[in-house]
């Protein structure tokens, strides 16, 4: 039920410390300095048929998070919401199944920290009083 949910930063179990942390420090590359990729979450991301699919470090990950900031299929900006669950609904496809929208959300704000504009967390905050059911 969780899955059909999409993306929703409310779900994010980092905490303000490890994004803080996350946001101010430096990329080494190594796929664990992102907050909730474990080694499982790397195996699975490592695991594909072609190597241009192979997510091994944190900066193809962040390359493959601008690839799906790109047009979608009518020529059209993809906007923050629709970035965020394509983004989201990959990790799935992947096979991460834990800590996906803390991983979003961790990816999202590093690069919008380079890159202004890239994600905006405004957004989400009209679902504050929509985040008081079970999830």
């Amino acid at each position: 039920m969780a899955d059909a949910a999409g993306y929703d930063p409310k779900r994010s179990r980092v905490s303000d410390d490890k994004m803080t942390e996350f946001l101010r420090g430096k990329l080494t590359g190594d796929l664990s300095e992102v907050p909730g990729i474990g080694p499982a979450a790397i195996k699975k991301l490592k695991d594909a048929e072609e190597d241009d699919d192979k997510i091994t470090n944190t900066f193809q990950l962040i390359g493959k998070f601008l690839m799906l900031k790109g047009p979608d299929e009518d020529g059209n900006k993809v906007e923050t919401r629709e970035h965020m669950e394509k983004f989201w609904y990959y990790l799935q496809e992947k096979g991460i199944s834990a800590h996906r929208s803390g991983i979003v959300r961790c990816i999202a704000e590093k690069v919008n920290g380079m890159m202004p504009g890239i994600y905006d967390a405004s957004e989400y905050a009209d679902s504050d009083s929509d985040s008081d059911g079970e999830e």
